[in-house]
């Protein structure tokens, strides 16, 4: 049986780490691992964290000296993980109990893929369902695919020989790290799309991605797909050029403005109904 490595990077999550704990151990699929990073967390993350999974093997726990960043955290995860499979868990949130088995099972009917994600269920700060998230869509992957309008989200899984195959999660992203990982993945093969919710997002003031850093995390999303650009050897996107240096983030999503057409997204619906 596949092994499959639940990532967790975690800083100051501890008072919502209990949720994310039962929604593992309650997994219908057997052969997984934990891998959990603490970024010095000034919290009681770590008691909380060890009285909970205290000799659990399947749990491993590691801290980081200092404080690097949600990317550092990340990919101290990857260096870690046992896995085929793997997918990362933020410490707030949860995975319904058929998240992982929904998940191998992707990956072994279709043995080609790098990657499979589904809808996510977006959750009170109490965890509580509200709504499935409308922005997590089946895409169409090719090289000018940028997660950006149309964009997919948790439940992400990927190969872990696929992310060592590239250059991995850049260590010094503070904001827009999934974006970095999902577009570096993606570069080498085919996606699956869950149309189910699978991952519980909790929305709650304290949240990254819902802090008041937002525009930081616009800025830090446009360099990530100014960056996926040149490492994809694109010099021109609808016919307008790509700056030669990274100048601000209103250049470059006006480059991507075309991909809001109804047309553009018509026909990357056909695109995909045809499995082209």
């Amino acid at each position: 049986m596949i092994k499959f490595s639940i990532l967790i990077a975690n800083y100051n999550n501890g008072k919502y780490f209990r949720d994310c704990y039962n929604s593992i151990i309650s997994q219908t699929y057997e052969n997984w691992e934990v891998i959990i990073v603490d970024d010095a967390s000034t919290d009681d993350s770590v008691d909380i964290i060890q009285s909970l999974i205290k000799n659990d093997p399947r749990f491993k726990l590691y801290y980081n000296t200092k404080n690097g960043g949600c990317g550092f955290t990340k990919r101290e995860c990857m260096k870690h993980a046992e896995g085929e499979i793997c997918a990362y868990l933020d410490p707030d949130d949860a995975i319904y109990p058929e998240a992982l088995e929904k998940m191998m099972i992707e990956f072994t009917e279709k043995n080609d893929i790098v990657a499979a994600y589904s809808q996510m269920m977006l959750c009170d700060d109490k965890l509580i369902p509200d709504k499935v998230s409308a922005n997590t869509k089946q895409i169409y992957n090719n090289r000018y695919f940028f997660n950006c309008p149309i964009q997919f989200a948790h439940f992400f899984a990927f190969k872990k020989d696929i992310y060592f195959k590239g250059i991995g999660i850049n260590p010094n992203l503070k904001s827009a790290v999934d974006q970095d990982l999902y577009l570096k993945i993606l570069e080498h093969g085919d996606v699956n799309y869950i149309k189910e919710p699978l991952y519980l997002y909790r929305l709650h003031s304290r949240g990254i991605s819902q802090h008041s850093s937002k525009k930081n995390a616009k800025e830090s999303f446009a360099r990530v797909i100014y960056e996926t650009m040149k490492r994809r050897g694109i010099t021109k996107i609808n016919n307008q050029d790509v700056p030669e240096r990274y100048t601000g983030s209103k250049e470059i999503y006006e480059l991507l403005d075309y991909q809001t057409n109804r047309m553009h997204r018509l026909i990357n619906k056909i695109k995909v109904a045809l499995d082209l």
